[in-house]
């Protein structure tokens, strides 16, 4: 399950909440889709092997990003996920996903 999700998910974006079902709702103000790549799955887990980066903010100043949404190549949502901890972003910083984490529990 891990290797088809990693094989797909190739962008990752930001959202300042629940993206929803279907990866429409609640967009982040800086809609710009930045390059996630993978570790070789094992034991159930997987972390991003980049840093994706928004460098110089330029989106709503004060906007507070709390989740990031996965899509395929041809921009199709694929599955989001909360942050540990939400970011309130301000004008020219940067904000980079230093860790990146899956995982899957199997069905008993």
């Amino acid at each position: 399950m891990l290797t088809t999700f990693t094989g797909a998910a190739s962008k990752v974006a930001l959202f300042d909440g629940n993206p929803g079902a279907s990866g429409t709702s609640n967009p982040s103000s800086v809609t710009t889709k930045q390059t996630v790549t993978w570790t070789t799955p094992a034991s159930a887990a997987t972390s991003a092997s980049n840093t994706p980066t928004w460098a110089s903010w330029a989106g709503t100043n004060g906007e507070t990003v709390t989740d990031v949404g996965f899509f395929d190549s041809s921009s199709d949502f694929l599955d989001s996920i909360q942050l540990s901890s939400s970011v309130q972003m301000f004008t020219g910083w940067t904000l980079e996903l230093a860790t990146v984490s899956v995982s899957f529990t199997p069905a008993s």
